[in-house]
């Protein structure tokens, strides 16, 4: 086993981190508009879309492991992992542009359509996205590192959380003039090319230090294995799997949230009395100052009150995963986690007392868990590097992406069950897209989704949590005694 242990570059740091902005820029579109693509845009059954959601994604899952096996036996002069990156860039931005259009079928025709689009694009994510991620491990052997990479890789990520949550819903009303089928096409295109540069920029400033030497060598049943007795590695797809599912639960149902639930006239108020409105016609001001035409933000209350929303829960989830790292350092990634995962639960309950008027309790308590949520983050996926690490010191055989393999199939998993739950709920309790207003027991559906449903993941994974025992000072045991078997 060759061994890199020294410190990476800020511009390999960055360069890593553009890859996770690409691929973000279409996972958080899946996370928060896919249900509302295909009830609102595409005009699909919410039942039929639940279907083809959690039909799509399990497909997806599914390929998780094949393209663990695939990747971890792949060997070029870039490396392992790298080369994925650069192959399925193209394909990669193909993909979501073609689940995100809307061409003029039948309704049996749009459901076959979007299944199959869907099944290309989250295929086409793992063959991606999995890779990616477990570069991550092979880039440095080590442990303070590898937290301070996974910190700057989910700036990005809020980044493109960022634009997905706060401006996409704007950008696509302003781009297609109204015509949110036309807007999604053209953004879509955008997110494509704009993916694709990131990808390359990724390949090539990145290098593979965590070398696997010749003499390693393991069947894929002794991979398979390896993993089944590595406890570590099934608390940390179980806890992945549950968060996921609340992150794609709570983020599809939001938009349902403020367009059904919230009180629109509160929220104008609110959009007024918080200095919203006034940011908006200071930003038009400049620009007609400049010379430039007026800035067309949609005039929509739910609309702004969403933008919004998601803006403040976000901004503070970057303050959280910068004190990520220093906390994570100095009482171990375990133990901060699960603490701030409990009290983010906490948060999403909070919700299930709020009246439709309560508005400035509902952004209050946003930006509360969007920050210790956000302290989360980085260290899920620093724990994932973890355990690739623990099944190396415990089985002198390194299968990385296998690991990471699992934890995306956790990814998806969740994704599916988080995302066609929004579809499922808003049937099970009579939502109509054609209606204005919804009947109440659909209100209530929607309150029940962002707050009692969405929590419940989150604290059956802080239970979970409880076995996990790569604690701070296994850390430091599985780091030190690695580094003298690779020097060996």
């Amino acid at each position: 086993m060759k061994n890199n242990n020294t410190s990476l570059s800020i511009t390999e740091k960055v360069g890593y981190s553009l890859g996770d902005l690409a691929a973000n820029l279409i996972f958080q579109t899946l996370m928060t508009f896919l249900a509302f693509f295909y009830t609102d845009v595409y005009n699909i059954p919410a039942s039929k879309a639940a279907a083809i959601i959690f039909t799509g994604g399990m497909i997806g899952a599914c390929f998780n492991p094949i393209m663990g096996i695939i990747a971890d036996r792949t060997v070029t002069r870039w490396g392992k992992f790298r080369p994925w990156i650069l192959w399925t860039s193209v394909p990669f931005g193909i993909s979501a542009l073609l689940a995100f259009s809307t061409p003029d079928f039948s309704d049996d025709g749009k459901i076959i359509y979007a299944l199959s689009t869907y099944i290309f694009l989250v295929i086409m994510y793992s063959a991606n996205n999995l890779p990616y991620a477990a570069l991550s491990g092979v880039l440095t052997g080590n442990m303070k590192e590898r937290n301070s990479l996974s910190s700057y890789r989910f700036v990005a990520v809020m980044l493109a959380q960022f634009i997905i949550q706060v401006l996409l819903l704007p950008l696509i009303i302003i781009l297609g003039d109204g015509d949110k089928a036309l807007g999604f096409s053209k953004i879509m295109t955008f997110f494509a090319i704009v993916g694709i540069v990131c990808f390359l920029i990724t390949f090539i400033t990145t290098r593979e230090r965590v070398v696997t030497s010749a003499e390693q060598k393991s069947s894929i049943k002794q991979d398979i294995l390896d993993l089944m007795k590595n406890r570590p590695w099934v608390i940390i797809l179980s806890v992945t799997i549950l968060i996921f599912i609340t992150l794609a639960l709570k983020g599809g149902m939001t938009i349902y949230y403020f367009e059904h639930f919230l009180n629109k006239d509160q929220v104008a108020l609110f959009l007024d009395s918080s200095g919203f409105n006034t940011l908006i016609s200071n930003l038009n001001s400049l620009l007609i100052g400049v010379g430039l035409s007026e800035f067309q933000w949609p005039k929509d209350a739910a609309t702004s009150g969403f933008s919004l929303f998601n803006a403040c829960g976000i901004l503070f989830m970057i303050l959280g995963i910068f004190i990520s790292k220093p906390l994570a350092d100095r009482y171990g990634k375990r133990d901060v986690f699960s603490l701030a995962l409990t009290i983010a639960t906490s948060t999403l309950a909070l919700f299930y007392f709020y009246s439709p008027t309560s508005i400035i309790a509902v952004f209050t308590t946003q930006i509360i868990h969007g920050f210790f949520y956000g302290v989360t983050i980085p260290l899920l996926w620093a724990m994932i590097a973890d355990v690739a690490d623990y099944s190396e010191w415990k089985n002198n055989r390194r299968a990385t992406a296998i690991i990471f393999s699992a934890m995306i199939f956790g990814l998806k998993v969740g994704l599916s069950v988080g995302g066609s739950l929004v579809a499922i709920i808003l049937a099970y309790y009579g939502y109509n897209n054609e209606l204005a207003v919804q009947a109440p027991e659909t209100a209530q559906g929607i309150k029940l989704s962002i707050s009692v449903f969405a929590a419940i993941p989150f604290a059956l994974a802080i239970i979970i949590l409880f076995a996990y025992e790569i604690n701070r000072k296994m850390e430091h045991v599985i780091e030190s005694e690695l580094l003298q078997r690779r020097a060996t």
